[in-house]
């Protein structure tokens, strides 16, 4: 999952080494990702896990995502 997850992000903030990503990478802080990042990065997520946000959701590290990834992903 962490590996897919990567990828995703890797396609939203293309100049980002994806090396350098740990769980405890802060999306926006350490990553760069702004707001059309975060919702390119959510949609990705919604078609590559099977899941859909029905609710806001906040996430501020890798780790956040992974967590809910956990608990929520059909795929």
């Amino acid at each position: 999952m962490y590996e897919r997850l990567l990828k995703i992000i890797k396609e939203n903030v293309p100049n980002l080494d994806v090396s350098k990503v740990t769980e405890d990478s802060l999306l926006v802080e350490d990553l760069g990702m702004d707001s059309i990042a975060m919702l390119m990065m959510s949609m990705s997520i919604e078609d590559e896990f099977g899941i859909t946000f029905d609710d806001l959701v906040v996430f501020k590290t890798v780790k956040d995502v992974l967590n809910y990834l956990n608990e929520h992903a059909t795929k």
